[in-house]
């Protein structure tokens, strides 16, 4: 696992990144499965360590439980990137491939058959504490900022994020950030309360790695104590920062790593000096050819 920088983004105004891309499988996801898979009792991960992911935290957990010499199962949805489908297979992970909606009952229907423990994506307080040392690190690099952007999907890495910076930048403003087309969080906060989204509305969003219909039960406390603000952007907002960042600052971003950026490109003014989290960097060869040919001269 890597202590990622902060980049200056000097064609973007006052924003800095947090390239998380740089890390070992391309995401911060690592930092919570590497987390939870050594916090396992010895015996509990002998037998195994299961979860269900899009990609990002499925490679992750794999890399993680590589490491420990523990076997992995993950579950992932048939809409799956290829790319990181292979990844995963190529860390030695079990793939088991299904629709979107039948991800949670067939991991506990495996935790149940075989003893694996199960490592949430994000709903789990040692994913979300190795998370969280993303924002130790921010704190620790550079204070002198007002907004942290951060994409948001189950909600572990804000939750992280938002008890680190409450408790050493409390000045700072923690900002979620969604696609329009899964605003399950945005809907929750205002409401006060956890709503959920049909995962065919949340499916439609190129945002792969933030189409849970709901954040965790785990996760809903730490964001409506911590976060400030939630917004939302609409895909074309993704792509179009998926390739400045990639283009002008030499960071690869996937779809959901660009999220953070495309809020703060979308109104600079309004977050001031701030850092955008750019959560991961697996995108798909076709998509990013694609996106850098159609918004960067």
């Amino acid at each position: 696992m890597l202590r990622t920088p902060l980049l200056s983004a000097p064609w973007a105004g006052g924003l800095a990144l947090k390239p998380e891309s740089l890390q070992p499988t391309g995401s911060f996801k690592v930092r919570g499965a590497l987390n939870a898979v050594a916090a396992l009792d010895p015996q509990e991960r002998a037998r195994g360590v299961v979860t269900h992911s899009s990609g990002n935290h499925a490679q992750a957990l794999a890399w993680a439980a590589q490491a420990y010499g523990a076997a992995a199962t993950v579950v992932m949805p048939e809409s799956a990137a290829p790319v990181k489908v292979a990844a995963t297979k190529a860390l030695g992970a079990h793939v088991v491939m299904v629709p979107p909606a039948q991800r949670d009952s067939t991991v506990h229907k495996l935790r149940d058959e075989s003893g694996l423990a199960f490592i949430s994506p994000f709903d789990h307080r040692d994913v979300i504490a190795g998370a969280g040392t993303v924002g130790l690190e921010i704190a620790a690099d550079h204070l002198e900022f007002d907004t942290v952007l951060v994409p948001v999907g189950g909600g572990g890495l804000i939750s992280g994020i938002g008890v680190a910076m409450k408790a050493l930048a409390p000045h700072v403003r923690v900002v979620a950030v969604e696609p329009e087309l899964a605003a399950d969080l945005a809907e929750s906060m205002a409401a006060g309360e956890r709503i959920a989204w049909d995962t065919a509305l949340t499916y439609r969003t190129i945002a792969d790695g933030v189409r849970l219909p709901v954040v965790g039960e785990v996760t809903w406390p730490h964001i409506q104590a911590h976060v400030d603000e939630v917004v939302t952007v609409p895909d074309d907002a993704i792509l179009e920062a998926m390739a400045l960042v990639t283009a002008r600052s030499r960071v690869v971003a996937e779809p959901t790593g660009a999220l953070a950026a495309a809020a703060y490109l979308a109104d600079p003014q309004r977050y001031g000096n701030a850092v955008a989290v750019v959560t991961g960097g697996n995108a798909d060869p076709t998509l990013l050819s694609r996106v850098l040919n159609d918004h960067v001269q």
